[in-house]
């Protein structure tokens, strides 16, 4: 893997030279067809992924089969193993909308660099907490938006 596809990344410009190549070395970059999955709910929780060209719908499963689009990730996005939260399975199925192509990151080989340099750790987790809450406040208001559409009625 190319270190410059990380260092041109918001993220990884936080990562000393050396810790950007560690992560390079074990980084892969994938190619993807649209329609194609990335990762289903339930799955263990390996990788964390970063859109370098195409997008990726990031949905979470309903029981009855309808699915909530929480976000189409587009170039630059951060999706996956959430480092922040030690989730051990992913939470969402991520799908490609369009041809992608992805660097899939060995999340065990982030976290270790973090865990590592205290500062730069807390630093790419608050990174990474606000990217996962802006998805969880954009979630929220679709779903106000949907129940507010509902019509209800006092009895």
């Amino acid at each position: 893997m190319k270190t410059e596809r990380l260092v041109g990344h918001d993220l990884f410009q936080l990562l000393r030279p050396d810790q950007v190549q560690i992560i390079s070395d074990v980084a892969e970059r994938i190619s993807l067809e649209a329609g194609e999955t990335v990762f289903e709910q339930g799955e263990e929780a390996e990788y964390f992924y970063v859109v370098l060209e195409g997008q990726v719908a990031l949905r979470l499963p309903g029981r009855t089969g309808v699915n909530v689009l929480i976000e189409e990730a587009g170039r630059g996005a951060v999706f996956g193993s959430c480092l922040c939260f030690q989730r051990r399975s992913y939470t969402l199925t991520a799908r490609c909308i369009q041809e992608s192509k992805l660097l899939k990151i060995n999340a065990s080989t982030l976290k270790n660099i973090l865990e590592e340099d205290p500062v730069l750790g807390h630093t790419v987790q608050a990174l990474i907490s606000r990217v996962y809450f802006q998805r969880y406040i954009d979630t929220m208001l679709k779903l106000q938006s949907i129940v507010g559409n509902i019509p209800l009625q006092a009895e």
